[in-house]
C-alpha cells in the first residue's frame, strides 16, 4: 500500500501539464503580459479552447496571429457571423455546384467527393500538421452554436454523411476563441474553456507596444501623444474610447506630418484618427482637460 506523500506525489505527476511542451513568449511585432503568455500556455497544456475577451483594440484577434508566428504553425481563421452554423465548419456539400456541373455535362458530376467542401474546423482536424485555430467574435453566433462548437471539439472527428467518410483529427489545433460580450455564453461552454480578459494596455506597456511598431518615435511627441490619448479615453461621456490601434495610426500620423510635441495638446492635429464619433469630437474639444 503506498503512503499518503507517495499517493500526492502520483496525484501531482498525473495533474502537472507535460514538460517540454511548446511555449508562447510573445513576439517582435506582439507584446504580451505574463498573465497572457500563462493563460495561452496553459491552454495549450491542457488541450482546452483559449477564450479571449477584451474591449475591441486590445489585440484579441492578433493574438492568435501571434500564437501561429511564435510557434511556427499555420492559422486558420474562421470569422463568426450571427448566420453561422456549427455544422459550416465541419463540411458544406455543395448540391448547387452539382446540379449545375450535371446540366452542363461536365465530367465526374457522380463523384459527390468533389463537391464536400471543408470548413475551417473540418481543414484543422484533416490538417497533417497541429495548426492554430482562431474562432474570431463567438458572440455573434446564435445561443446554440458554443455548445454545439464545444461537441464537435470534444469529438475531434466527424461523419460525411454524402461520402460515408469519416474525418479524424491528426492532431488537436490550438484553439483561440474571440468574444465581444456581446451576448452572454453558456456556462456550460465557459466551464469547458479557459478564459483570459486583455485589459487595456497600462501606459508602461503601451508605449512598449508603440515602440515596437515605431522603434525611433521622438520621445517628447510619444509622451504628449500618450498623455492626450489616456485623457480622452478618461472623458466621462465619450462614447467610443480609442483604441490601440487608433493610437498607432495617430502617432504615425503626427510623425508624418511633422508636428511639433508640443503642439499636439494645443492644436490635437489629425486628431480625426483618434476620435471616430461626431459627439465625441465635441467632448474632446471642449474638453480643458487634455
Amino acid at each position: 500500500m503506498c503512503k499518503p506523500m507517495e499517493k500526492q506525489q502520483e496525484t501531482n505527476q498525473r495533474t502537472q501539464p507535460e514538460t517540454g511542451a511548446e511555449q508562447f513568449n510573445g513576439t517582435q511585432d506582439y507584446v504580451a503580459d505574463e498573465e497572457l503568455m500563462a493563460s495561452v500556455n496553459i491552454a495549450i497544456a491542457l488541450k482546452k479552447p483559449l477564450l479571449i475577451k477584451g474591449e475591441p483594440g486590445t489585440g484579441k484577434t492578433m493574438l492568435a496571429e501571434a500564437v501561429a508566428k511564435a510557434l511556427g504553425k499555420r492559422l486558420i481563421i474562421w470569422n463568426i457571423k450571427s448566420t453561422t452554423k456549427a455544422q459550416e465548419g465541419l463540411y458544406v456539400y455543395d448540391t448547387i455546384q452539382r446540379l449545375y456541373d450535371g446540366q452542363f455535362g461536365e465530367e465526374g458530376v457522380s463523384d459527390i467527393a468533389r463537391y464536400i467542401k471543408l470548413g475551417k474546423l473540418g481543414e484543422a482536424f484533416d490538417s497533417e500538421e497541429q495548426v492554430v485555430l482562431l474562432i474570431d467574435e463567438i458572440d455573434k453566433a446564435d445561443l446554440e452554436f458554443p455548445n454545439d462548437l464545444l461537441w464537435e471539439l470534444d469529438q475531434m472527428e466527424f461523419y460525411i454523411n454524402e461520402t460515408k467518410r469519416t474525418v479524424k483529427a491528426k492532431h488537436r489545433p490550438i484553439v483561440i476563441i474571440t468574444s465581444n460580450a456581446e451576448k452572454e455564453l453558456p456556462d456550460a461552454f465557459l466551464r469547458r474553456c479557459i478564459f483570459h480578459y486583455i485589459d487595456f494596455p497600462a501606459p508602461e506597456l503601451m508605449e512598449e507596444i508603440v515602440r515596437v511598431h515605431f522603434p525611433n518615435v521622438e520621445d517628447n511627441l510619444l509622451k504628449n501623444a500618450m498623455e492626450v490619448f489616456y485623457n480622452i479615453r478618461a472623458i466621462r461621456d465619450i462614447r467610443k474610447k480609442p483604441s490601440t490601434s487608433e493610437l498607432i495610426d495617430w502617432v504615425n500620423a503626427l510623425q508624418i506630418g511633422g508636428i511639433p510635441a508640443d503642439q499636439i495638446r494645443k492644436k490635437l492635429p489629425f486628431v480625426g484618427v483618434v476620435v471616430k464619433k461626431d459627439e465625441d469630437l465635441e467632448l474632446v474639444r471642449h474638453d480643458g482637460n487634455l
